[in-house]
């Protein structure tokens, strides 16, 4: 799979490419488990992966990575209200610190590493991810695996339900 790097800001500036033609399996598997979690694209709002394959841009001063549905919205501006949603999903399915291991608080504090939104139980815990990251890009993976696999059997149980 080739994935596209765009960088745009989230004021709709101007966009630039590259390819990215070298994933391992881990950063392939990084990437689908981080487009099932943002699931919506960012300026349009629609299912990612219902246009194609989703193109990676990194948004804003942070540089944080997200996921938009086709070439046409890498001339679009992000919209905050689903810049919002998409990241309440992101932390909804994140659910828990990787630094402790216990729930993230309503409103969790965060920190961007190597592109990835992580959310932490307390501001101390940033230093914690920055210190050991890969650490915390694969605990958060762990998380995001185990809410997907969640997710998709309650579908299951829900469509079964439909149907009887």
């Amino acid at each position: 799979m080739t994935m596209v790097l765009v960088t745009v800001a989230l004021t709709g500036q101007s966009v630039r490419a590259h390819e990215e033609d070298h994933q391992t399996e881990d950063q392939l598997r990084r990437e689908q488990l981080r487009i099932a979690v943002q699931e919506i694209c960012p300026i349009s709002g629609e299912k990612l992966g219902a246009m194609g394959t989703p193109i990676k841009v990194a948004a804003g001063d942070s540089k944080e990575e997200v996921y938009l549905c086709c070439e046409g919205c890498t001339n679009g501006k992000i919209d905050q209200k689903l810049w919002g949603t998409i990241h309440r999903s992101i932390a909804k399915a994140q659910g828990k610190c990787p630094i402790s291991k216990k729930d993230l608080p309503r409103k969790p504090k965060s920190t961007v590493v190597e592109g990835q939104v992580i959310y932490v139980a307390r501001l101390a815990s940033i230093e914690e991810v920055q210190a050991e990251p890969e650490a915390a890009l694969l605990q958060v993976d762990e998380f995001y695996a185990s809410y997907i696999k969640e997710k998709k059997q309650r579908e299951k149980k829900e469509e079964k339900r439909e149907h009887n």
